[in-house]
């Protein structure tokens, strides 16, 4: 009987760790494409910055259209919040 209880005890202390182990695995798989996906937002966002500095520190005319742009997406974005919330 004893040695039964050892055996099983033993099992499940190797299935444990090994399921511990795949998960462990698994979720530093999850973390590293994250990491990625983070790194190429990272690019993204940076650039945008930049060609954001470009168009202010410019001449007037650029001024006038990054106000449009920012008047316009401002609207874009009451515009889809109040359609979005009389649908839900």
């Amino acid at each position: 009987v004893i040695d039964k209880i050892l055996i099983n005890t033993s099992r499940i202390k190797e299935n444990l760790a090994f399921d511990i182990d795949r998960e462990a695995d698994d979720h530093n798989e999850y973390l590293d494409g994250m990491n990625s996906n983070f790194l190429s937002a990272t690019g993204l966002l940076t650039g945008s910055v930049k060609r954001f500095s470009t168009m202010v520190g410019s001449g007037r005319d650029h001024r006038r259209i990054l106000l449009y742009v920012s008047v316009g997406l401002v609207l874009l974005f009451f515009l889809l919040y109040s359609l979005l919330s009389r649908i839900s």
